[in-house]
């Protein structure tokens, strides 16, 4: 019995995430708000469903109470977070960005469960803990004022708390990303992302002329040193690519985009010079088969596990996701791919790309270059960290080392971008009415057509 709904489960989860992502871009495009309610309702009930018929299967292979209890508070959690917002923040939040946050946050609780019910539980009880801080972010874009103005305490706090990784962190796969608190490991890098965002778009939002992108790079280049100079490279990437984007939109100089690629190519060959690991990356990107006992056995696990799967996905239960190392952090697409299909994985992969877009969007809509800038360098953050986590399990670029926003395990990851999060309901929210009272205004005309027709 237990076989054949894990085989018809897989078939249930495909046209349920299929769905799901439809309506995650059907939300996206100018329309009714009737017709966009009913998709935020459709998405709740995939969702919901999903997440049902996931940790029965769980259920049905474990057969702890643990599983049941855990399977509840997660469904509270979603209901609760949802009823916050909707209560505290009426129409002004944005349904799709929640929408698709609960749903990431759904399926790493799902894989986790599968992978290491420990994990899971950890996981979950770091999430609930930093949605309770997030539920208070957005109301400081209502209270604090000064926000754009905090220019050089972003950069001094975001350099220190690198410094302090640099000279005490600990070595992790040959890298220094994390500072031992009790018995937490925490990565500063991460919290450093969203101050590093912040220092440049505060310190852009005045002006962009040539002297504040020189006093801007020199100060964005000692992050991007620190990090080269702790091994954690594929957090330097993303502060490099974070900087050259947002002083192109800024200046609205392409030319900006072509240093940017240049100069990131000569960091790239000087890296692969001077660290081992970096070696090692690309080695095992490049033939993994010929080091496949060694270097290229991460890799090799996780092109097995993806081809394995192939489209519908062997089955919850049905693969064997545990031979991929490190695979509820760095791997965890792989682990995905293999169980669920390459279906569902492309699924998610087009819900990371309408989460994007809804940050794009939101910056769009707010007048201040600085809330705009915001909006833009931490969309560009998720972006990135998603390319090249998906990107280096399917081999398409060498493995960086980072995780997937909000579905691989880590507390640090997950409540950074948590924060990330709320910070982007926080400018949604902060949307003067009169950008509100156009999309109404839109909105009226749409259903005033509809009525003629």
């Amino acid at each position: 019995m237990v076989e054949l709904f894990t085989n018809i489960s897989k078939y249930i989860f495909i046209l349920l995430i299929g769905f799901y992502t439809y309506c995650s871009f059907i939300v996206l495009i100018g329309g009714r708000e009737k017709k966009h309610n009913a998709a935020y309702h459709l998405q709740n009930l995939t969702m919901y469903t999903i997440h049902f018929v996931a940790y029965c299967i769980i259920f049905a292979n474990n057969k702890t109470l643990e599983i049941i209890i855990l399977y509840i508070a997660q469904v509270v959690y979603f209901w609760v977070t949802k009823a916050i917002f909707n209560i505290c923040y009426g129409k002004k939040f944005s349904k799709p960005l929640l929408n698709n946050m609960c749903m990431l946050l759904c399926i790493s609780f799902i894989i986790l469960t599968r992978l290491s019910y420990d994990k899971a539980l950890k996981q979950f009880i770091i999430v609930c803990a930093v949605t309770i801080i997030c539920f208070f972010v957005p109301l400081l874009f209502k209270v604090l004022k000064n926000l754009p103005y905090m220019t050089w305490i972003y950069c001094i706090a975001g350099l220190i708390m690198l410094g302090v990784v640099l000279v005490m962190g600990r070595i992790t796969y040959g890298a220094k990303i994390s500072i031992n608190i009790g018995f937490f490991a925490f990565q500063p890098s991460e919290f450093v992302k969203i101050l590093y965002v912040l220092f440049i778009a505060a310190f852009m939002s005045k002006s962009a002329d040539l002297k504040r992108i020189i006093i801007s790079g020199v100060f964005a280049g000692l992050h991007v040193i620190i990090l080269v100079f702790s091994s954690d490279l594929g957090s330097a990437f993303i502060f490099f690519v974070v900087y050259v984007v947002m002083i192109y939109v800024a200046t609205g100089q392409s030319r900006w985009l072509a240093a940017g690629a240049a100069g990131g190519t000569l960091a790239s060959i000087i890296a692969y010079k001077l660290f081992s690991h970096v070696r090692v990356r690309v080695l095992a990107y490049t033939d993994p088969w010929s080091v496949i006992d060694n270097e290229g056995y991460q890799v090799a696990q996780s092109l097995f596990a993806i081809g394995t799967g192939s489209f519908i996905g062997m089955g919850m239960y049905k693969g064997l996701p545990e031979s991929i190392p490190v695979v509820t952090q760095d791997f965890i697409f792989s682990a995905i791919a293999e169980e669920f299909g390459g279906f569902f994985a492309m699924a998610l992969i087009l819900i990371c790309v309408s989460t994007f877009l809804t940050f794009f969007k939101i910056a769009m809509q707010h007048p201040s270059m600085f809330y705009k800038l915001t909006a833009l360098g931490l969309g560009i953050t998720y972006a990135v960290q998603t390319f090249l986590t998906v990107g280096g399990a399917v081999k398409f670029i060498p493995s960086t080392g980072v995780t997937l926003p909000l579905v691989s395990y880590g507390g640090s990851s997950v409540l950074c971008t948590l924060l990330i999060f709320a910070i982007m309901q926080g400018i949604s929210i902060s949307v003067p009415l009169q950008s509100t009272n156009t999309a109404e205004v839109y909105n009226e005309i749409e259903e005033s057509n509809d009525d003629d027709e």
